[in-house]
């Protein structure tokens, strides 16, 4: 059976967020680090090259294959931020307040922090960490 590629490393998330060239995505999320800390009650830890996570969990597909990821966390990409918070469950009510976005099945994507409004991002991110945590082994 496969390997899950997005694997927790030692890699420091400091020097990760250090390197990103784009400004306002390294103070993005040098402001993000912080709030998922809070919400999560976990230490950034760096999963893959690029992905900086709080938490893990386990899953287990009916296929079997099973492995951990995070839990929640983000990714400061060239084209935009990653946010790692079941998107695709979230209430749309409070989707709709959010701000310029978009989704996929688990990622919410923005451009840049002050295109959202940040306590509703905050609600999604403790919805979804409450739902993570209730359906899925977690740490």
């Amino acid at each position: 059976m496969a390997e899950n590629k997005t694997k927790e490393t030692e890699a420091s998330v400091a020097d990760f967020i250090a390197s990103v060239e784009n400004d306002q995505r390294r103070k993005d999320a040098e402001t993000l680090i912080p709030l998922f800390r809070r919400l999560s009650g976990r230490e950034p830890k760096m999963w893959g090259p690029s992905m900086i996570g709080f938490g893990s969990y386990h899953y287990k597909y009916e296929s079997g294959r099973e492995g951990d990821m995070l839990l929640t966390g983000f990714s400061p990409r060239k084209s935009n931020l990653a946010l790692y918070v079941g998107a695709g469950r979230a209430d749309p009510e409070l989707m709709k307040k959010l701000g310029k976005h978009k989704t996929g099945a688990s990622c919410l994507y923005v451009n840049k922090l002050a295109d959202i409004e940040m306590d509703v991002l905050e609600q999604l991110i403790a919805a979804d960490i409450a739902y993570m945590r209730a359906n899925y082994d977690t740490t």
